[in-house]
């Protein structure tokens, strides 16, 4: 998110300084970013209105126009286009067929897969998958070459970075101090806050209570048994969701798998066991593939509100956070508010996206 907002504010013309403890290219196990595994599930969202809908469907057009903007640049985004979402249980059918007919009123082309058009496909699903709805215009975007082109970018466009922790927030006459933990106290005209679940205690020290918890995931890239893989294109239509696990094909014959949903920051050895499992739902090809990365990360969820938190709490101090599941698929509609905060200035104070 951080690196997101400043890309698009320099694009703007902003001078920015992105401070940022990873910078050093040391893997955070905590970060959200790392963990991610970069499905934009927008059209195929539950809703038909409201805030996150919008923030959604803004995103993913905005992905298209970054990715070209990047592209020229010479900074490649990898993406796949598609997504196929199973139906496990007739309820789920029944509103994924609901779901498709909605959004042909508003103009999207989701499709409803049948069992036999599933049965088809190889290697085979998730056992047990009734139906699916098929997304065209969703799909899944890598973050880490995402992350690495947006700081490059910058960097060309003139972006300052501070490797260090931000320790407390002081505002001042004009602005901001921030008090970094090696001691420096670097003076700016605002502040944009991303920081995950860290935002809490920083924001906690002014007087702003923003209630955030840690869920953490594991995720695990696969290597698939022979003669399953796919080589160098997958037979499946793009990145597979089953019961809210992730199955996105990669380049020659592997596969990322998950992620979990573990409350708090320690890691669940059973929860990974199971995650290849898929909870009893595996193929064969699934079970006897074989491990060949895992990774966990945090999430920040907000307690007792809607993710994400975006908010100007006071002139020239933005939070923009909590994103929660959906960090990279709303990173830029995300850095898009934050911008028009900061451009509009103290009189848009308190007012969180319409």
């Amino acid at each position: 998110m951080g690196r997101a907002c400043a890309w698009l504010l320099l694009q703007r013309g902003h001078r920015v300084l992105l401070l940022d403890p990873g910078l050093d290219g040391q893997r955070d196990p905590s970060s959200g970013s790392e963990a991610a595994l970069g499905v934009l599930m927008a059209q195929v969202f539950h809703r038909n209105s409201g805030r996150a809908w919008r923030l959604r469907q803004r995103s993913l057009e905005l992905w298209g126009q970054w990715r070209q903007q990047l592209q020229a640049q010479g900074w490649a985004l990898p993406w796949r286009p598609g997504l196929l979402l199973l139906a496990s249980t007739p309820e789920e059918l029944e509103r994924q067929r609901q779901l498709v007919a909605s959004r042909r009123q508003q103009g999207f082309a989701l499709e409803l897969w049948d069992q036999p058009r599933l049965d088809a496909l190889a290697p085979a699903l998730p056992i047990g998958a009734l139906g699916g709805l098929y997304s065209p215009a969703d799909g899944q975007l890598d973050p880490g070459p995402a992350l690495a082109a947006l700081l490059a970018d910058g960097l060309r466009l003139g972006l300052q970075t501070y490797c260090d922790r931000v320790e407390r927030l002081e505002q001042r006459p004009g602005g901001w101090s921030v008090h970094t933990r090696c001691g420096e106290n670097l003076e700016v005209e605002a502040v944009v806050l991303s920081a995950g679940v860290a935002s809490s205690a920083l924001l906690a020290d002014l007087g702003h209570q923003v209630p955030m918890e840690p869920v953490l995931g594991q995720a695990l890239e696969l290597e698939l048994p022979l003669p399953t893989n796919w080589r160098s294109a997958s037979p499946w239509p793009g990145a597979v969701v089953w019961q809210g696990l992730n199955l996105v094909p990669r380049a020659s014959s592997k596969l990322w798998l998950g992620a979990t949903l573990e409350p708090g920051d320690q890691a669940d050895p059973a929860a990974l066991a199971n995650l290849q499992q898929l909870g009893g739902a595996a193929p064969a090809w699934l079970q006897q593939a074989t491990v060949v990365r895992q990774w966990q990360g945090h999430r920040p969820h907000p307690i007792g509100r809607p993710a994400p938190l975006l908010e100007q709490l006071e002139p020239g101090l933005v939070l923009a956070s909590g994103h929660y599941r959906n960090g990279v698929l709303l990173a830029p509609a995300t850095a898009e508010w934050v911008a028009d905060q900061l451009e509009q200035g103290s009189q848009t104070s308190q007012q969180t996206p319409s």
